[in-house]
């Protein structure tokens, strides 16, 4: 795939690519909604008209309305990103780790005064 990104124009390459969290937690509920219903709107209508190729052409139909919806990253779907923390020095790291062994240290301390 990388012997392909120099020749796309600028445009497609500053596409968004992403969904958040939340995002995809969207997108899987209307792919399962949208799948269902045309389920079952296939299968009312191919035991009216008696033709179960009715019934797959509807289901396939939601297949496709459901993907063009749900595996595109549209901008409904990136509306809450993700706040990541800073990056924490090694100085910080290492007096963090100690502040939390001298934690456990006291938790002990206060069970053995407890028993």
């Amino acid at each position: 795939m990388e012997y392909i990104l120099p020749f796309l124009p600028e445009k497609i390459k500053n596409l968004p690519i992403h969904m958040d969290f939340d995002g995809q937690k969207r997108a899987e509920r209307y792919f399962q909604i949208i799948i269902i219903l045309f389920a079952v709107v296939g299968f009312v209508w191919g035991y009216i008209t008696q033709q179960f190729s009715q019934t797959l052409y509807i289901l396939f139909a939601g297949v496709t309305v459901s993907a063009l919806l749900t595996l595109i990253p549209w901008s409904i779907y990136r509306r809450k990103p993700l706040q990541w923390q800073a990056v924490l020095d090694q100085a910080s790291k290492g007096a963090s780790q100690q502040g939390s062994a001298n934690m456990t240290q006291l938790k002990t301390k206060k069970k053995k005064l407890k028993d």
